[in-house]
């Protein structure tokens, strides 16, 4: 995967990545972001020092065979310059970008290259609504032209469902467990994984999926 942007987001982003033994580089020019990423500790063979919208450096960066492509700068006139060239020059199956301004989001679509926008303002507003309507779940990302999300759920030490094994818990159709959590332990669940209070569950579900989680992991059903 290319980022195009060491920034908090970008560096963010590419140290996930490599975390978990994928393959990412990061393109960034500015000296402040170049700093931060090495004193993140980002090893050199990950970083390429220059213009993300740059034609040659997107080619000495391997832009003709990767996966993914992800703009992450914070100028939205960049993000949407790195993705038309991305997707349009060099044909890059999945293209995302990010939106820095809400007044420029709907600039961000299929024409424009991006196959996926991620809008900050507009996540921060869904993620402040679902805190007010569910006591236990918090979204972290919408995904699908926001008809999914990936959640976070809180067991709650009151759910009649603490202390039961998946398989004996009825879980939505639309729902599935990705992960589960407590201090520094995570698992990945299978149906005899005992779900304790006050863990937290990872979820990818539908909007009605998270609203029975919500109920299901709550303090009562």
């Amino acid at each position: 995967m290319i980022i195009i942007g060491g920034g908090q987001v970008g560096g963010y982003i590419a140290n996930l990545l490599i975390e978990n033994e994928n393959d990412a580089l990061v393109i960034e020019n500015k000296e402040k972001a170049l700093q931060a990423l090495d004193k993140n500790g980002m090893k050199k063979e990950h970083i390429l020092v220059g213009d993300g919208t740059d034609a040659l450096l997107l080619e000495k960066a391997g832009v003709r065979r990767c996966d993914a492509l992800v703009c992450t700068t914070g100028n939205d006139e960049t993000n949407l310059a790195a993705a038309m060239m991305a997707k349009f020059e060099y044909d890059v199956p999945k293209v995302i970008a990010r939106v820095n301004n809400p007044k420029n989001a709907w600039l961000f679509n299929a024409g424009m290259g991006v196959d996926v926008k991620i809008n900050q303002a507009d996540l921060i507003g869904h993620m402040i609504a679902d805190e007010m309507n569910y006591q236990s779940i918090m979204t972290l990302m919408r995904l699908s032209k926001g008809e999914y999300s990936i959640v976070r759920v809180h067991v709650d030490y009151h759910s009649p469902n603490a202390n039961k094994p998946i398989a004996d818990i009825k879980l939505p159709a639309n729902a599935l467990l990705i992960a589960v959590y407590e201090d520094d332990t995570m698992i990945i669940p299978h149906g005899e994984t005992v779900i304790r209070a006050g863990q937290y569950i990872l979820a990818f579900a539908d909007e009605a999926a998270v609203e029975e989680l919500n109920r299901v992991f709550g303090a009562g059903e």
